[in-house]
């Protein structure tokens, strides 16, 4: 079971860090749309090694792994790791000051942990508890630090500098390794089928991407995502103050 100061080990450890870089964070200036990618030549080499070890490792594995698992099962430890995940964004949300997503969060997680078997069921979307996904990269913007160069990880995918950091943060309070019953090893097991489990639920979705450069694509489209994260949704719309005629079309 989790430990009883889990989550404020979590929330202080997060504020720790945050004063230290404050003055990183203010010194942070806005790039220009033209500017998002300026290490494109190092990020596009990351890409390809990425596609290599996708497509020779990671992609069959989670091939074997939807065909194997039972479907059951496999919502059940995406639930799993969905209710740890919570203890996250509870943490980040608290420190965003967005005390009505952390209330949610809250009580997604106690519902999901005890009713819903340690998040196996995941009974608090049935109870209409639904809370925004926050993590520190997205703690990090609304404290200042908005716009960030975009960067390629090696095995991890698209991100940008701040959203790197706030990765290893959140990875380096995951709360797995506060559940005592696990030791280094199981926790990394677990770590793993994460992974395999986020991959597979992802095989559906690739073939969406058709034609065209698939590393702007992607790059946009993590890039808008995450605006959208951050924005809470708020984000600008270049049509939405544009009035139509339908006689026109």
């Amino acid at each position: 079971m989790l430990k009883a100061s889990a989550i404020r080990e979590y929330s202080a450890w997060l504020i720790l860090v945050a004063v230290t870089l404050a003055h990183n964070v203010a010194l942070a200036n806005a790039p220009a749309q033209s500017e998002v990618d300026p290490y494109e030549g190092f990020n596009r080499s990351m890409y390809e090694f990425n596609e290599f070890a996708d497509r020779y490792f990671l992609k069959p594995v989670a091939e074997v792994y939807h065909f194997a698992v039972p479907n059951f099962l496999d919502v059940g430890m995406t639930n799993f790791f969905n209710n740890i995940d919570d203890v996250e964004t509870l943490a980040n949300s608290i420190l965003q000051a967005k005390f009505h997503n952390a209330v949610v969060s809250l009580n997604r997680v106690i519902w999901n942990t005890t009713v819903g078997l340690g998040g196996f069921i995941d009974v608090a979307t049935y109870f209409g508890l639904r809370n925004n996904e926050e993590d520190f990269g997205q703690t990090l913007a609304v404290w200042g630090y908005e716009n960030s160069d975009y960067l390629v990880l090696p095995l991890v995918g698209p991100s940008t500098f701040r959203d790197a950091f706030g990765r290893a943060v959140d990875r380096f309070a995951d709360p797995l390794d506060s559940i005592e019953q696990l030791n280094k090893d199981e926790r990394y097991l677990l770590l793993a089928y994460k992974i395999v489990d986020l991959r597979a639920d992802l095989l559906g979705a690739e073939n969406l991407i058709t034609g065209g450069d698939r590393y702007v694509f992607i790059r946009n489209a993590y890039l808008q995502n995450r605006e959208f994260l951050i924005k809470d949704g708020d984000v600008d719309d270049p049509f939405a103050d544009e009035d139509y005629d339908l006689d026109d079309f």
